[in-house]
């Protein structure tokens, strides 16, 4: 028996024509680019895959979640090479500029009687939504009883399950304030979770954002942060035309810390803030459609 048939899925890194066809596959079901140079990365995230399938070399498991039958394991595959990293409360300038720029005018529309939706794209297991979600009730107490809703969509449904279940460790809540945790989570066994009015302010969905888009509404507000860095340039610009679309009149639009609109000439979107733009007023009727 050779070397290579005695290592583990463990020990056994991707070739570079493994790696390649590895990526492919990512790219062409999400936009994700992965180099040559997280060769370790997919080693490490996939063994544990290729452990739970009985199988020993890459080449295997490319074919199975090539083939008809392996649908669900590329699912899977996806999920395991997606990035996930979150936090409550992450690049609080954001927020900032939620709670004394963008929520007021909005909250007194919704208390008018308007229809209002935020959107939080790419949320892993739902600390973005549900840090929005506390700022709306700090700046609106009564936001039960408005026509207020925030959508929570991520690529990976075991991130999407999390989200729902609201559960978090303690540790999560170290960059929360501690009048916030005191009101919006309660000790659940060894963990926290949010209260429940603040959960049912959230739809979760499970979303592709390479691929065709349910909602029919537009977005006052979407927040896209540290996703749209690991796309190529191609699908960075048609993400960004997308969100444009889908934002209202006058919306807003939040990105990550090292992510930019590369070309604004093209477009109705402006620079409101650090790594933030809003749509300019336009003369279209808004649509109402509803995304739930």
């Amino acid at each position: 028996m050779s070397t290579t048939e005695q290592l583990t899925p463990n020990q056994l890194s991707p070739a570079p024509h493994e790696l390649e066809a590895i990526a492919r596959i990512l790219h062409d079901a999400t936009g994700i680019v992965i180099t040559q140079g997280k060769s370790s990365m997919v080693q490490s995230r996939l063994s544990k895959r290729l452990r739970e399938l009985g199988m020993s070399d890459y080449a295997t498991y490319i074919a199975h979640v090539t083939s008809e039958s392996g649908v669900e394991e590329r699912r899977a595959m996806i999920s395991a090479l997606t990035t996930n990293v979150t936090r409550f409360f992450r690049e609080n300038h954001h927020f900032e500029t939620l709670s004394t720029a963008a929520l007021p005018p909005l909250i007194a529309r919704a208390r008018a009687g308007e229809r209002i939706r935020l959107w939080s794209a790419g949320s892993s297991n739902g600390q973005e939504a549900y840090s929005i979600a506390m700022m709306i009730a700090e700046a609106a107490p009564d936001y039960a009883k408005l026509d207020l809703r925030i959508l929570a969509s991520d690529i990976d449904p075991h991130m999407i399950a999390a989200g729902q279940a609201g559960l978090y460790d303690s540790s999560a809540l170290a960059s929360v304030p501690t009048d916030m945790q005191r009101k919006y989570f309660s000790r659940k066994g060894e963990k926290v979770q949010i209260a429940t009015p603040l959960r049912e302010l959230i739809s979760f969905r499970e979303l592709n954002l390479h691929e065709q888009w349910p909602m029919r509404g537009r977005f006052d507000i979407i927040f896209c942060r540290n996703v749209v860095i690991y796309f190529d340039p191609d699908a960075q610009a048609r993400l960004w035309q997308r969100f444009e679309a889908q934002l209202a009149p006058e919306g807003w639009l939040f990105v990550g810390h090292s992510e930019r609109i590369a070309d604004l000439s093209q477009s109705n979107l402006v620079t409101a803030g650090v790594t933030t733009y809003r749509l300019r007023a336009e003369t279209t009727t808004r649509e109402t459609r509803k995304w739930h």
